[in-house]
């Protein structure tokens, strides 16, 4: 199911223990406040353009959410946007990235991993992306994420020679420019 806007704020307490469930385990180890952090974004996000979340649910709640909303021509500087924007220079960000749907989270309960949630979050996300362009970042340490979107279709853009850092960054399998 997916909720736009305002909408989804009916959902957050839902959202943040899942969110919480999901990242304060390994490899992520969220802290309380940053789990409490999640909490304060979602009320800003979700006056976001394009805000957008897909969630699956069964009979114990919320088993997994993705957050997204259209990346701004003026490329944020905060969060890890700064490490986004120094891997890939000011061309690729605004050819790949700008305008595009970016997936600021996805969060599958460790019960519901192994049955398409994941895939199934992003497919409907997706679904309306402006021009079939969506990305979105993970943490290099995180390897079985990683694997999971490479599994999923999504194509890691190289970061330029000597930039790399902790973070990689992947467009969906229909961008155009992947």
């Amino acid at each position: 199911m997916i909720c736009y806007g305002q909408a989804v704020l009916d959902l957050a307490d839902e959202l943040v223990d899942a969110y919480a469930d999901v990242f304060s385990a390994p490899p992520w180890n969220e802290s309380e406040e940053t789990i409490r952090q999640f909490a304060t974004r979602l009320q800003a996000d979700a006056r976001r353009r394009g805000f957008r979340t897909a969630f699956a649910q069964s009979s114990t709640g919320i088993d997994g959410f993705a957050t997204g909303w259209i990346t701004p021509a003026s490329f944020p500087k905060n969060r890890a946007y700064g490490q986004v924007a120094a891997q890939l220079g000011a061309v690729r960000v605004k050819e790949l990235l700008t305008g595009a749907l970016e997936i600021d989270e996805l969060a599958v309960r460790p019960h519901a991993r192994g049955r398409g949630t994941g895939r199934d979050l992003l497919t409907e996300i997706t679904a309306d992306a402006p021009d079939r362009r969506a990305w979105l970042l993970t943490s290099r340490l995180a390897v079985d994420t990683v694997a999971t979107y490479r599994r999923l279709g999504w194509h890691e853009v190289p970061a330029r020679p000597g930039t790399e850092t902790g973070v990689l960054v992947f467009l969906s399998p229909e961008h155009p420019n992947r």
